[in-house]
């Protein structure tokens, strides 16, 4: 695909995020038809659902070629990246819009032919969106340089609060290994904190929607994203998940498997 139609996408994108934010803002207010899917703390909302209508609507009139993977399952059965996959996580943090009305993310992605080409995460209450262009990342419109590579005992990690109390993969021990952990509730708001180097790594189990446009974003800045064993991620599939610095990846990993960093 050429660069004058990624262009003209990433024009089209950002035009339907300012309107998608307006819209999810102004319902924030209003009274929500809210179940559950999976379990309690796995919400859904008439807005999680009326989002995701929006962008796949918007998306088939600009890409004919679309193949869309959804959260809530508006889009296509996606299994591999072949083609144009768009990935689309409606409202990512539902408990978070629900009970706080802050600190939650809308996120879209775009793959072509399993090349990533465009991600976007808008952190919808501070009006800022993280999105690439040109093998540079943006907030907003200013660049955001690389976050320092520094190690797992010099920053702060953020954890999925389960994996944390299960102890799984040694997470208590990354945990005091690092400065503290940190539990946002929603993959974009914690993955944008390690893009602007305010925590030094992240890991959660996460769904297609959850990662693609983090991923994305985190490959542009050299950012490592990998399983939780190390190994490259499928993105269609689920998979314990881990967003770091290169030097902290490499004291994660050893703790996942030694329980300890060593080498």
């Amino acid at each position: 695909m050429n660069d004058l139609w990624l262009k003209k996408a990433d024009e089209e994108i950002q035009s339907w995020f300012k309107e998608i934010r307006e819209f999810t803002v102004s319902s924030l207010n209003q009274i929500h038809d809210v179940s559950t899917k999976s379990s309690r703390t796995d919400l859904v909302t008439d807005v999680d659902k009326s989002n995701e209508q929006f962008f796949i609507k918007k998306i088939r009139e600009f890409d004919s070629e679309a193949h869309i993977l959804g959260e809530e399952g508006f889009g296509d059965d996606v299994t591999n990246l072949d083609g144009h996959v768009w990935i689309v996580d409606p409202i990512d943090g539902t408990m978070n819009f629900v009970k706080q009305h802050n600190h939650f993310a809308i996120m879209l992605a775009l793959y072509i032919d399993g090349k990533e080409e465009l991600g976007y995460i808008l952190d919808v209450m501070n009006d800022k969106l993280y999105h690439n262009w040109d093998g540079k990342v943006y907030e907003n419109d200013t660049e955001i340089n690389p976050p320092e590579d520094i190690s797992l005992s010099e920053g702060l990690i953020g954890l999925s609060g389960s994996l944390l109390i299960n102890n799984e993969k040694n997470m208590q021990a990354i945990s005091k290994t690092s400065e503290g952990a940190r539990i946002y509730g929603s993959a974009g708001i914690q993955i944008i904190a390690v893009l602007k180097g305010e925590l030094v790594g992240y890991i959660s189990t996460l769904k297609p929607w959850d990662i693609a446009a983090g991923k994305v974003l985190c490959d542009t800045l050299g950012i490592k994203v990998s399983d939780i064993d190390g190994n490259i991620i499928d993105v269609v599939s689920s998979d314990i998940v881990l967003v770091a610095t290169k030097i902290a990846q490499k004291d994660i990993l050893n703790i996942v498997k030694y329980g300890s960093d060593c080498d």
